[in-house]
Order: C-alpha cells, then sequence, then structure tokens
C-alpha cells in the first residue's frame, strides 16, 4: 500500500502502459481519475476497479481536459498528489521528410503540449500544498532513437528534458517531476512503431532486449507506483530506463 491516501490523474489510461499503471496505482492505494480520449475504455477500466477510479473524457492536447481531470480529483475524491502523463501517440517508420503536417502537429499536441497543460493545470494546486509527483513516459527513443522514427524520438527526447527542468525548477516547492522510458511494449501502438506485427518482426525486436522479451504494462505500473512514491522522495529529475537493458 505504498500509495495509500494519494489521488492521482493518469492520462490515456484506458489501454496499454496507461491501464498497467492504473491497475498498479489501485493496487497500492491510491484513487485515480482515469483520464482517456476513448470514455468507453475508460469507463470499462474504471469498472474494474469500483470507487477506486473515476472516468472522465479527456484531450491531453486541451487545457480544458486537464482542468476538468483536475476538479474531479478535488471534488470526487478530496485532493490531488500525483499526475501521470502517461498519453501518447507513435508514428509508423518513414524518412523524416516524408512526415506530413498533420501527423507532426499531433504528435506536437498530444506528447509535448500535453506535458505543459498538464502543469499548467495541476501545479497551482500542488505549489499550493507543497506537495506533489508528476510522471511523464517518454520512451527508448528519446535515449537512443531509431531510424525512421526521427520525430517521434525528438518528441519524447523533448519530453525528457523537459522532465529535468521542471524538476529543477519544481524541487523548492515540495514537487517531484521523474519520467519513465519503456521500451517496445505490449500495448495497441506496437504495430505502428515496428511497421506491422509478425512473430518474425517480434523476434527481430526481442533480439535487441538482452532480457528477451518485450516490456508489459505491468512492468510501467511498477515503475510508476515506485517513482510517484515516498519511497522515491529523495528521487527527481530521473528518466529511468525499463527497456531489459536495450539501451546499455
Amino acid at each position: 500500500m505504498r500509495l495509500a491516501g494519494k489521488i492521482a490523474i493518469v492520462t490515456g489510461g484506458g489501454s496499454g502502459f496507461g491501464e498497467g499503471i492504473v491497475r498498479k496505482f489501485v493496487e497500492e492505494g491510491a484513487r485515480v481519475v482515469l483520464m482517456d480520449r476513448d470514455l468507453a475504455a475508460a469507463e470499462r477500466v474504471a469498472g474494474e476497479h469500483g470507487d477506486s477510479v473515476k472516468p472522465i473524457a479527456g484531450d491531453v492536447s486541451a487545457l480544458d481536459g486537464f482542468n476538468a481531470a483536475r476538479d474531479l480529483a478535488i471534488s470526487a475524491f478530496g485532493g490531488l498528489h500525483i499526475l501521470v502523463n502517461n498519453a501518447g501517440i507513435g508514428q509508423s517508420p518513414m524518412p523524416m521528410e516524408e512526415m506530413d503536417e498533420g501527423l507532426f502537429d499531433r504528435l506536437f499536441d498530444v506528447n509535448i503540449r500535453s506535458i505543459y497543460n498538464g502543469a499548467r493545470a495541476v501545479l497551482p494546486h500542488f505549489k499550493a500544498q507543497k506537495q506533489g509527483a508528476i510522471l511523464n513516459v517518454a520512451s527508448t527513443g528519446g535515449v537512443s532513437p531509431r531510424p525512421n522514427l526521427t520525430w517521434y524520438n525528438a518528441s519524447k527526447g523533448w519530453g525528457i528534458a523537459a522532465t529535468k527542468g521542471m524538476a529543477i525548477e519544481l524541487a523548492p516547492f515540495g514537487i517531484r517531476v521523474n519520467a519513465i522510458n519503456p521500451v517496445a511494449g505490449e500495448t495497441p501502438l506496437l504495430s505502428t512503431f515496428i511497421g506491422g506485427d509478425t512473430e518474425e518482426i517480434r523476434a527481430r525486436i526481442v533480439s535487441t532486449i538482452p532480457i528477451g522479451r518485450l516490456s508489459t504494462p505491468a512492468d510501467m505500473g511498477n515503475a510508476a507506483a515506485f517513482l510517484c512514491s515516498d519511497e522515491a522522495s529523495m528521487i527527481t529529475g530521473v528518466d529511468l530506463l525499463v527497456d531489459g537493458g536495450k539501451c546499455i
């Protein structure tokens, strides 16, 4: 129960890594506002956890969604202590000059603007209570980029840099900011990143991961729960590799 008494917002919690984070947070005693563009997915996950999870529809590219999630956390649970910026999108492999402006803008809005929006929504509350934890879900692509995913890699590298900048600015207010860097995982986005989903392609990806498997939502939930708990009270500005050794 390392998160007992904590109240969190988790974006993109209706599937994939976000769902794993929601599940682990509840197991560790937290109550969660699950924000997702897909309300049906959010309600499905929330329905597995009773009164501990409140679903809400919201687009992370808009400030209004974060404000509504913050207000729901305070009205339904009585406070807010944690923000997990998990929602993100990927891109199919392609030469960098071939990405159209529409997809580039969407990458920017979901992977970059979302962190900005989340900060604007929660930081006044966190600063007032002199306590809070923010976790940004970045990627190994921001540390060790792969060819033909340049603009996705860049968006995640921005998230890592933002994490460090936020951490140093917010430390005097009692607010910690960290990131996790997943490797390719068992999520709905997998086929987008690897250009398809066949046993051959999976085997090629797994061959680059020393531990010998893809990451899972449970792996991300475990790492997120630790970094957002009081056990990690001396840890801020870290981008933790959850990658089975890929980036060594």
